[in-house]
């Protein structure tokens, strides 16, 4: 099997010379497309996130030898989390080669957080079955890049932080007010307003309601703990 020019292109982007091509068409294709003679990248899924997985777990112990476990898992949760992939797939435009059936590609599925972040894992278990751990941790290290060096900050919960920045003064928890919605239906962007009981507030929109909601609560924290 040879690659079209599309995927050459592809794979130049995410810096992986296929010797088995058919790895990376299999983890491109969808279960919207897929079949018994094409099959789907949901299994490869589950690999990748393996791999993921163990590339970071080392990636985080070589970084900071005195972190105590319970300062390591919410940076590997951060690093490895649906939303983190999606975001890197973006970032090599993955969604232009995905192999989609028609109704996912006319609903959207090119942008769809959850479709871009299991296809990011299925390419990393295409380069570990094509080239081996080390061509996978190679690739993953490339990919994730700077966010492996400002994970503490990526992986603070804002609304975690929010909550425990109120009770610490009597407050009651914050609440979150869903104040828009824009879009179409299949690629809406939510905006929601984080509310103290004293009347400070803050805005936050993303694509998703809980993304939406984070970044309201990362606003609101920043702005109640600068004042």
């Amino acid at each position: 099997m040879k690659l079209s020019a599309e995927l050459k292109a592809f794979a130049a982007r995410i810096g992986h010379d296929f010797s088995r091509p058919e790895l990376l068409v299999r983890a491109l294709t969808h279960g919207s497309i897929g079949s018994e003679t094409r099959p789907d990248n949901q299994r490869r899924e589950f690999l990748g996130d393996r791999v993921l997985g163990l590339v970071m777990a080392e990636a985080l112990l070589a970084s900071d030898k005195g972190a105590s476990e319970g300062q390591l898992a919410p940076r590997f949760n951060a690093l490895v989390r649906k939303e983190t992939c999606a975001d890197v797939a973006r970032d090599v435009d993955l969604g232009a080669v995905l192999k989609l059936g028609r109704s996912e590609m006319m609903s959207g599925g090119r942008r769809k957080q959850a479709l871009l972040g299991d296809a990011m894992e299925a390419v990393i278990a295409a380069v570990y079955l094509d080239g081996g751990f080390e061509a996978a941790r190679a690739l993953v290290l490339r990919l994730w890049g700077e966010r492996i060096e400002r994970v503490d900050a990526d992986a603070r919960d804002a609304k975690t932080a929010l909550q425990e920045w109120a009770q610490a003064r009597g407050l009651t928890p914050p609440d979150y007010v869903e104040i828009a919605r824009a879009g179409p239906d299949h690629a809406p962007t939510f905006t929601i307003e984080a509310q103290l009981s004293t009347g400070e507030a803050a805005r936050g929109s993303a694509t998703s309601k809980r993304a939406a909601e984070q970044a309201a609560a990362k606003a609101l924290l920043a702005r109640v703990e600068g004042a």
